[in-house]
């Protein structure tokens, strides 16, 4: 039996650019403590080799600094690292994969393999015959898998695939189509198994004996399921892989959207129902419409949670102040003020007037103010 981790989509380097500085530098650290996390479970684990399916670097300009961390990161574990150029890190003329071959010489590690030659590669004392389609550029409109249908591996090693791109009629409608895979590659190829990169969730079984291992460490709110490595067993040539999925996430990227109707407690309900808001990146859509009342409730609301999650995104676009008599009653306010607050009123309940928005903010802004005053009052 051999044991293998599948990995792909580690974007080293990332730059993060729509957080601010801090949490920009949080979450580049946290794509060098994915690494250290792997390197720790295939140790524990006791697999034969860690397989990179691509996009290990999110550009081929990043740092020797970088790289030179990821190769720390890798420290716990000292068995083949078999490392795949993507479509972001490309094996072109240049690519970071000669500064990490260099580096790796240079420290004396003789377990960093850079598969940037479509090549079988065999490893694990002959256990394990690696068959990789690497990426010479970014986009490819042939199948670099091909290759492996007619590739002459050793008879008693375990044959496996690593490639990047989309595998045809596979995935989800939209999902980009560059650098095709043949839906059928494992079979038509005899493989035992088929380590894809690419696609950021993990998808298990997409194909018979292929796997998408999807980004270990999330980088958007997504619509798949980032955060995972593969476990993959497989007891000899010919036999059917046995696929864990493992969890190694730090960072949680959620996105939840919530109609809100005439109260904004249930916001406060939904927040505090994630049970480690420290380490969430939370983007949350509000529609429907809030009295002012509320409103400003809800601001108080969505203050204090700020201060509790690591990144909260507010979408409200579609979230609409409505004021009723009771707010305007609060403002406690009579004759011409009565009247002009009345006439703003009309205005932002009408949705074919160009005011409409301006009328919404100067109503709020009368009731915040009040508010405040009447507050410094007591």
């Amino acid at each position: 039996m051999i044991r293998l981790l599948h990995t792909a989509d580690w974007q080293i380097g990332k730059p993060f650019g729509g957080f601010d500085e801090e949490r920009r530098a949080e979450l580049r650290a946290a794509r060098f403590a994915s690494v250290s996390r792997m390197a720790a479970l295939a140790a524990a684990r006791g697999v034969a080799a860690v397989l990179v399916a691509g996009d290990a670097f999110d550009d081929n300009t990043v740092h020797d600094r970088d790289v030179n961390r990821v190769l720390d990161a890798m420290a716990a574990f000292s068995g083949p690292w078999i490392f795949l150029p993507g479509n972001h890190d490309a094996a072109t003329t240049g690519s970071v994969w000669g500064r990490m071959r260099g580096l790796a010489q240079r420290r004396g590690l003789a377990n960093v393999v850079v598969a940037d030659e479509p090549e079988p590669i065999v490893t694990c004392e002959g256990r394990l015959a690696v068959l990789p389609a690497p990426l010479l550029r970014r986009h490819e409109g042939a199948d670099l898998t091909q290759w492996f249908d007619h590739a002459e591996t050793p008879s008693s090693a375990v044959r496996v695939g690593l490639a990047h791109g989309a595998l045809e009629n596979r995935l989800p409608e939209g999902a980009d189509a560059g650098n095709p895979i043949a839906e059928a590659r494992a079979t038509t190829a005899r493989l035992d198994y088929l380590a894809l990169g690419d696609w950021h969730g993990f998808l298990g079984d997409i194909a018979p004996k292929t796997v998408y291992a999807g980004t270990p460490e999330p980088d958007r709110y997504p619509a798949n399921e980032p955060g995972f490595v593969a476990i993959v067993e497989i007891d000899g040539p010919g036999e059917a892989p046995r696929i864990e999925r493992v969890a190694v996430a730090h960072y949680i990227w959620a996105a939840r959207s919530l109609r809100l109707d005439g109260e904004a407690g249930d916001v406060e309900t939904l927040l505090a129902a994630f049970v480690e808001p420290g380490r969430t990146l939370l983007r949350l859509t509000l529609a429907g419409s809030l009295p002012l009342r509320e409103r400003v409730r809800l601001e108080e609301i969505l203050a204090h949670w700020r201060d509790r999650f690591f990144h909260l995104d507010i979408r409200d676009d579609d979230l609409f102040d409505e004021p009723d008599e009771d707010d305007l009653d609060r403002i406690d306010v009579s004759g011409f003020v009565r009247t002009a607050i009345e006439t703003l009123r009309t205005k932002a309940a009408d949705p074919t007037d160009p005011g409409r928005e301006a009328a919404r903010l100067a109503i709020r802004m009368a009731y915040v103010e009040h508010r405040r005053l009447t507050a410094g009052e007591r």
